[in-house]
């Protein structure tokens, strides 16, 4: 293992992030709101930081090896979400102890959305910039990583298409193929982003919450710039602006790659990932829709399509936007559109969640273990389309869902030891290891009120969530350090 190569890429990595402190001062200081040292604080020692780490091994130019590749890839969120939260403490508004800086910061990084923020509509605009700025470029990274990194350490869902997918999905080496790769997605992804913002604009936000909202909208953050989200602009138009990008950010950015390039739909209705999520999507739509109508929860159908369809695109993409207190609607919904979370978007994308194709591949596998029952000597593949899924990606499926399980159970279990009812530890560790961001119980306005330990333990949550749990895990094994 070369540590050294490690430590030079982590110190490259936080000088560059440390210039993503300078536009809240610029922020700061159009809208004149007294938090630019804040800022200007946090950049100096992330990048004193960075130096001081890069320097020692500044020569080292070695190729990186699968496992630098895992320490590389865990530092980047652990650190990072560490150190992006200097100026968050060094802010005087809001006044955030270590332990809640670091939950925002971590929770915006990994686009994961839940905050113990309040009052949103009076902090300091950079603060709030910020904060969406953290979801936006966690969001870029969520999607190089899932495309061009894991599938090569052979970790999450895009493994399964590095055999089949032309294009920047099929390299199989750490080369400079990733910077290729890396350039391909940036420009869709500032794309998507540009277009959302302008569509925001036109439908009427301010140019700030326009920029802001489209960050969090293109990340599948869920961050607002007020306490009410998305109802505070109370917009048909809006709100349906903001499902057509949720669905298109939930989707596998491969997909809009190759459609790019080869300017046609063909490959998205082709992708049985893809047709998978729109059936959950629009199942999910249906049911919501019916129950609420049913329950007669809003005075008119039109309140009950927009609101129920905009609901169910949030939660089911772990976007976490709201424009109702979904927690509120009448029996089995909220605890629905929780579990939709647990499916979450599709592998690739910026969404959280176990992934559709994993889910997929769950129920397929089901799905043969049943027919075997009458055919015992059959040969029936797993298949993914007319792909032959091998048993060794299946396999990996069920290894990662018992870990998720066993994860989340003890999770819970700590969080139920501190204190919390069932209800609101089980969609606090939902809403941390989705990266979905709002929950039910005492988190459904925000996890402010819940104790550090709670905090701790969220906060990793999210980082396993977001790192597809074996990327972290890995490095406590210890076959991983040994020679």
């Amino acid at each position: 293992m070369h540590i050294s190569v490690v430590q030079r890429i982590l110190g490259l990595l936080l000088m560059l992030f440390s210039t993503t402190m300078l536009p809240p001062v610029l922020v700061s200081f159009i809208f004149q709101d007294g938090s630019e040292q804040a800022f200007l604080s946090g950049f100096a020692i992330t990048l004193l930081s960075g130096l001081l780490i890069w320097l020692p091994v500044r020569h080292e130019k070695r190729d990186l090896r699968l496992r630098d590749g895992f320490l590389v890839v865990a530092a980047f969120w652990v650190v990072l979400g560490s150190f992006g939260a200097a100026p968050l403490i060094f802010s005087e508004q809001p006044s955030m102890s270590l332990t809640d800086a670091v939950f925002e910061s971590v929770s915006g990084l990994t686009t994961t959305g839940a905050t113990v923020l309040t009052g949103l509509d009076t902090l300091p605009k950079a603060i709030l910039y910020y904060r969406q700025q953290l979801q936006w470029l966690g969001g870029m990274g969520i999607i190089v990583l899932a495309v061009a990194v894991l599938p090569m350490l052979g970790v999450g869902g895009m493994q399964l298409y590095r055999a089949e997918t032309p294009g920047p999905v099929k390299d199989g080496k750490l080369t400079p193929r990733i910077a290729e790769t890396a350039k391909a997605l940036w420009y869709i992804y500032f794309s998507l982003t540009l277009l959302c913002a302008l569509a925001y604009w036109a439908a009427g936000m301010s140019l700030f919450d326009a920029i802001c909202h489209s960050f969090s909208t293109i990340a599948i953050g869920g961050f607002s710039t007020h306490d009410a989200s998305m109802a505070y602009f109370n917009s048909s138009m809006i709100d349906m602006i903001a499902v057509v990008f949720m669905v298109l950010a939930g989707i596998n950015f491969s997909l809009h790659f190759l459609g790019w390039r080869s300017a046609t739909f063909r490959h998205y209705v082709e992708d049985p990932e893809f047709r998978a999520y729109m059936n959950i999507l629009g199942t999910l739509v249906i049911v919501v829709l019916l129950y609420l109508y049913v329950e007669n929860t809003y005075d008119t159908f039109s309140d009950t399509a927009i609101n129920g369809l905009f609901q169910v695109v949030s939660i089911a993409t772990t976007t976490g936007f709201t424009t109702t207190d979904f927690s509120a609607w009448p029996g089995a919904l909220p605890v629905l559109l929780l579990f939709s979370s647990f499916i979450g978007g599709c592998a690739g994308s910026t969404a959280g969640g176990m992934k559709v194709i994993r889910c997929l591949l769950l129920f397929k596998q089901g799905r043969r273990e049943i027919r075997r029952l009458v055919h015992p000597n059959a040969e029936m593949p797993v298949k993914l389309g007319t792909m032959a899924v091998s048993q060794r990606v299946v396999d990996a499926v069920w290894g990662f869902f018992a870990v998720y399980v066993v994860l989340f159970t003890a999770m819970m279990i700590i969080l139920l030891a501190t204190g919390l009812d069932q209800v609101t530890a089980f969609s606090a560790i939902a809403a941390s290891l989705n990266n979905l961001g709002p929950g039910l119980g005492e988190v459904s306005q925000g996890f402010g009120s819940m104790d550090n330990v709670t905090k701790w333990v969220c906060t990793g949550a999210m980082l396993l969530g977001r790192l597809e749990i074996f990327t972290l895990l890995v490095l406590v094994s210890s076959t991983f350090w040994r020679n």
